[in-house]
């Protein structure tokens, strides 16, 4: 073992239940000089992760662990753990990873205590949830059935129908039925975000597994067609929640970018006006306030049922709900392979459209360079 690796040790106790639980101590193997592979290693076969107790979902470590390098892909799954656990925590915004810390209690306070209104929510059914013409493209799962479904108003903006109207007001009906515990019972709960006011987050009361699967089986296959540029292909975490918006609600939403690689955008209901989302091109960290152009301008209007998908970094912003009240679920797919990569990158031109333009403009002056060079040369023999 190399001078710049620490010897592993974990603490392993294994549960009544047979779970083996890792604590790592301090002096863990770091390989602080090992990258993910850019490209997946896919003659490799992950290892089961589901036996122990883990910072992530065990799915994550096993989708991640291809792009392990080969140094530590033949390493103990100790030491694999907690090189994959390293990478997840340190693109975990701040934010969320305190308040990952308490959530494991927190979200068991209101699991024990709150009473679902819907069970079959909880469980994704396809047939229950989605109108069979998505149903059907997704069986295919090829540009060619996705392309039969979705609209493209504006670059990177992708729009179809997707939810049934009865699991709308199932879900609205749930989100009702948890905020009337909320009031009834005094419980002090995180909202979705530093922006929005209302909405809850719908992991918070079970509803995680089903957002999962939602976005691993029915979302993950798109993105990996039109998003791949951005992680589209290797989507492993999510933040699901829903906002509310209307009269004694919030009523707009600054323009912004999502954190997230991909964002799933679905209109609930119910009757409202105005609302509209206004898209205004993708940006990096570096150019996310420079000027828009004029053909990012584009604005959509909500329909019960309808999903929007779009980059996270896809500068967007809510117009007022003028009347009505407004629900939308929304669900922030991300990428730990994607982040960690970026990580190790200067310019982003396949998605960021001032990246994009610099980089279009660099290799108009190398052109012009050369065409002066080549001039230079042909006239002077002639001199």
């Amino acid at each position: 073992m190399s001078s710049d690796q620490r010897e592993a040790q974990q603490d392993t106790t294994v549960d009544g239940g047979g779970t083996t639980t890792m604590r790592a101590t301090a002096a863990t193997t770091t390989f602080s000089s090992q990258r993910l592979r850019i490209n997946p290693n896919n003659e490799h076969r992950p290892e089961s992760y589901e036996d122990l107790k883990l910072d992530f979902p065990s799915a994550v470590y096993s989708s991640l662990e291809k792009y392990l390098p080969q140094q530590i892909l033949v390493s103990s799954r100790e030491e694999k753990v907690k090189f994959m656990t390293d990478i997840m925590l340190r693109h975990l915004p701040h934010g969320e990873r305190s308040r990952a810390q308490r959530h494991s209690v927190y979200r068991q306070k209101i699991i024990t205590n709150y009473q679902p209104l819907h069970k079959e929510l909880y469980t994704l059914a396809p047939m229950h949830c989605f109108v069979p013409s998505f149903i059907k493209a997704i069986n295919e799962s090829s540009e060619k059935s996705f392309r039969s479904i979705i609209s493209e108003p504006s670059p990177g903006v992708f729009v179809f129908d997707m939810l049934q109207p009865s699991f709308c007001e199932m879900m609205l009906a749930e989100v009702e039925n948890f905020e009337k515990w909320v009031g009834e019972t005094k419980f002090r709960i995180m909202r979705p975000n530093t922006m929005n006011k209302y909405g809850a987050v719908l992991d918070d009361f079970g509803l995680d597994s089903m957002l999962d699967k939602l976005m691993e089986s029915f979302i993950r296959p798109m993105t990996k067609v039109f998003f791949s540029d951005v992680g589209g292909a290797t989507l492993d975490s999510h933040h699901g929640f829903v906002v509310e918006y209307g009269k004694d609600r919030d009523l707009d939403l600054g323009f912004h970018v999502d954190d997230s690689e991909v964002t799933l955008n679905v209109c609930l209901g119910n009757q409202f006006v105005g609302g509209e989302l206004f898209f205004r091109g993708t940006r990096c960290e570096r150019h996310v306030n420079t000027t828009t152009k004029p053909d990012e301008i584009y604005d959509y209007s909500h329909v019960p049922g309808q999903a929007v998908l779009h980059r996270g970094r896809h500068r967007h912003g809510a117009r007022a709900t003028t009347s009505g009240h407004r629900v939308n679920m929304l669900l922030w797919c991300r990428s730990s392979v994607f982040r960690e990569l970026k990580s190790h990158q200067k310019e982003f031109s396949s998605w960021c459209g001032e990246c994009f333009c610099e980089k279009k403009e660099e290799k108009g002056r190398a052109l012009d360079a050369l065409r002066q060079k080549l001039v230079k040369a042909v006239r002077a023999p002639q001199a």
